[in-house]
């Protein structure tokens, strides 16, 4: 802003003058330039808002329903006179400068007495310079940074579920908080599996207490048949209780055994299925684990393992495979809570539009929850990725254009200041890429100082993100590559309009200044 003000008040230089010949005092002149920035600002705040309220939209359209709600996505007011304030603030702080710059005493002379500097004044010179190379510097690490997290949700997206998540609608059900007995709760979601089943295009239906995907995890220690266990011996593996069907409701391959059936109800032998890491974990060979043993409370080992299947995510999608073990929920004596998968060959909006007139049929008093693809539910999982990674990229992409501007600010006055200079270089025999070589140099020397303090400060940003980075380390040099190839182009472009300005000044009219 303030470079983009003095390449303003180079403009008005002849301006200044007149009114300052007219008897304009010097403060008055500083009022009128203080004021116009002032007016700029505010309508720049008042601009700001509609870019506020339209990111304000695209965070709350990627957030769940229920988070949506809580986070109440609108401008108040105290963000209001916040921003407010921060506008005035600004425009008063960074149109101070140029306009006492612009109002010196006796300005026509000092105006001619340093057209042949560089730029002005050294020290206004550095002023400038520092200002833009700056923010260079906060594009390169800003660019550098959205770089690693917009890979880092590359490579999440890329991440093998170990399921199918294609066609599936999910929803989940809570009778207990409406007084359902345990009993009650069963005979219900019998009877929710079977409409689901029943519902044209649906080919598999199944639920879970513990929804896939989710965040939650549940835990216990166990007892495995050949397991070694002891004080500080690492027993512990998460659970979950399914229905019949879940392994190819979900398309989880099953690798040996079989599946629940609702005849593994309770009062019959208590069953359980483990995935491949479980297998790994306490000794079992996938070969013959199917026909082992093993119990949640003690050493009697009381439930046979029936199944094994292939390792798929569980809780979240960027954490490690853990050991997991499955149980028959109708095994649960205090069941009252499930989360429910339908498997569809029809369009899954069909289904989902569906599902609620179903469940009030059987009970209108029973509220659908959580109603959803897998699909969203697995984008959900890696939401805060998701979010970083935009704003991060929006905010880089702003501080790269607000970049470009004040570098085409400092040089469009810089040309403006040494127009007596190229005039009398042309008038000696320089041509016009020599000129424009002059300044495109200028650009050069801020975009390379800019960046290397950019892709140190880059560095530091990508260590500390470390923990939200995933399938990579806090510096990547093909994204240090790329931005410094995009930063270098969007300088280049800034600067090349003053660069062509500047060779294109006719040798007479600037050395008429003299």
């Amino acid at each position: 802003i303030a470079n983009l003000l003095l390449a303003r008040g180079a403009s008005r230089a002849q301006e200044m003058a007149i009114r300052g010949s007219l008897g304009a005092s010097r403060r008055v002149l500083v009022t009128q330039l203080l004021t116009e920035s002032i007016l700029l600002a505010a309508i720049g705040g008042l601009a700001s808002l509609l870019v506020a309220q339209a990111t304000l939209g695209v965070i709350s359209s990627m957030l769940p329903p229920e988070s949506a709600d809580i986070l109440a996505a609108t401008l108040r007011p105290k963000v209001l006179l916040f921003a407010a304030g921060l506008s005035v603030a600004t425009g008063l702080l960074f149109g101070m400068y140029p306009a006492l710059h612009s109002t010196r005493p006796d300005l026509v002379t000092v105006l001619k007495g340093s057209s042949g500097q560089p730029s002005g004044a050294r020290a206004a010179a550095r002023f400038r310079t520092v200002l833009v190379t700056s923010q260079i510097a906060l594009s390169m690490a800003l660019l550098v940074a959205a770089g690693l997290f917009i890979r880092s949700l590359a490579n999440v997206s890329r991440i093998d579920l170990g399921l199918v998540t294609d066609n599936v609608v999910t929803f989940a059900l809570s009778p207990v908080l409406n007084g359902y007995e345990s009993e009650d709760t069963k005979a219900l979601f019998e009877r929710v599996e079977d409409e689901l089943a029943a519902m044209p295009g649906v080919t598999g239906v199944s639920a879970a207490l513990v929804p896939i995907l989710g965040g939650s995890n549940w835990g216990t220690d166990v007892s495995v048949q050949g397991f070694e266990g002891g004080p500080d011996i690492d027993a512990n593996g998460r659970l979950n209780e399914v229905g019949p069907e879940y392994f190819s409701t979900l398309g989880i391959p099953l690798m040996a055994g079989r599946e629940f059936t609702r005849s593994d109800n309770q009062g019959a032998q208590q069953v359980a299925v483990v995935n491949q890491e479980f297998a790994r974990k306490f000794g079992l060979d996938e070969r013959d684990a199917v026909g082992k043993w093993m119990s949640t409370g003690g050493d009697s080992l009381d439930i046979e393992i029936v199944g094994l299947v292939r390792d798929a995510k569980y809780s979240d999608v960027k954490q490690d495979i853990q050991p997991l073990f499955f149980t028959p929920y109708r095994q649960d004596e205090n069941l009252g809570f499930a989360t429910f998968y339908a498997r569809t060959a029809v369009d899954p909006g069909t289904v989902l539009r569906a599902i609620p007139g179903l469940i009030r049929n059987l009970d209108p008093n029973l509220p659908v929850e959580e109603l959803k693809t897998l699909e969203q539910q697995a984008r959900e999982s890696v939401l805060i990725d998701r979010v970083i990674g935009v704003l991060s990229a929006a905010f880089a992409i702003l501080a790269t254009l607000l970049a470009a501007v004040g570098l085409y600010g400092v040089l469009a006055y810089t040309v403006a200041q040494r127009t007596r200079e190229f005039g009398l270089r042309m008038a000696l025999g320089a041509n016009g890429g020599a000129v424009r070589g002059m300044v495109l140099r200028q650009v050069g020397f801020m975009t390379l100082v800019g960046s290397v303090i950019g892709i140190v400060a880059a560095f530091g940003l990508g260590r500390a993100a470390q923990s939200i980075l995933f399938g990579m380390e806090g510096f990547d040099p093909m994204v240090v590559g790329l931005v410094t190839l995009l930063l270098a182009t969007v300088s280049i472009g800034a600067g090349y309009l003053p660069a062509l300005r500047a060779s294109r000044v006719d040798p007479m009219k600037a050395l008429r200044y003299e």
